[in-house]
């Protein structure tokens, strides 16, 4: 949030107004974030008040809040959004209509989350320490199907390696509300295989990697073990 920040410097100036403009502004929206609050974040009295019903009002309508900005942004760049995120629509170019709103809405706000999320976790995996972007996802606690509102929510994302995201999506590895990895009794019938010792036989009660701003959320870890790890636990 400091003026000096090179994407404030770069959203200042697509938005016409002066770096420290930009910054005071994030400043005030950080203080009605709950989070940013807790830090003991303050912001000014008149600025904190005009953010709070945007903030609130973005909160309770993430999907299209995130993705209206994400085309203001592109139009500000002079850029469509097609071409600014190109290679995220090759293959629905034929679609029309409707679905290929849809289709573009949801590929653009899972784009976003994702660079929020590996943002959030230093570009790491929690689990493995893996830095190549490539093979990191960012991996929904509560699942995209299940809960729309929490979807583009940071506190439901953790960052994890394709191996382990894969493993904690079908439930064979979860989270405990302490941040320790728990394995699953289904993996567990592997471990004396290779594979098994190579890459679980040390993630037992390993403490997960914490991010540098939003803690996964105790009640979304909590929720992963009783709806899909307690699955392969039975």
């Amino acid at each position: 949030m400091d003026s000096r920040n090179s994407d404030v410097i770069r959203l200042a100036k697509l938005i016409g107004r002066t770096a420290n403009a930009v910054a005071i502004r994030l400043t005030n929206f950080a203080a009605v974030d709950p989070y940013h609050q807790a830090r003991g974040i303050k912001g000014m009295d008149g600025g904190r008040k005009q953010c709070q019903p945007i903030w609130d009002e973005f909160v309770e309508n993430r999907e299209s809040l995130l993705f209206e900005s994400e085309r203001i942004l592109a139009e500000k760049e002079n850029l469509t959004l097609e071409e600014k995120f190109e290679g995220l629509f090759r293959d629905i170019k034929d679609l029309k209509g409707e679905t290929k709103i849809r289709e573009v809405k949801m590929r653009i706000n899972q784009n976003v989350f994702r660079q929020i999320v590996l943002s959030n976790y230093s570009t790491k995996c929690a689990v493995s320490n893996i830095d190549i972007p490539d093979l990191l996802v960012a991996s929904h606690i509560i699942p995209w199907a299940v809960n729309e509102n929490e979807r583009l929510n940071p506190e439901n994302g953790i960052c994890l390696s394709s191996l382990y995201d894969k493993a904690f999506d079908k439930g064979l590895i979860g989270i405990t509300e302490q941040f320790s990895v728990v394995i699953s009794k289904d993996l567990k019938m592997n471990a004396n295989k290779d594979y098994y010792q190579k890459y679980f036989a040390e993630l037992e009660n390993k403490k997960l990697l914490l991010p540098i701003r939003y803690l996964p959320k105790k009640e979304f870890l909590q929720f992963h073990l009783d709806t899909v790890f307690s699955k392969r636990n039975n």
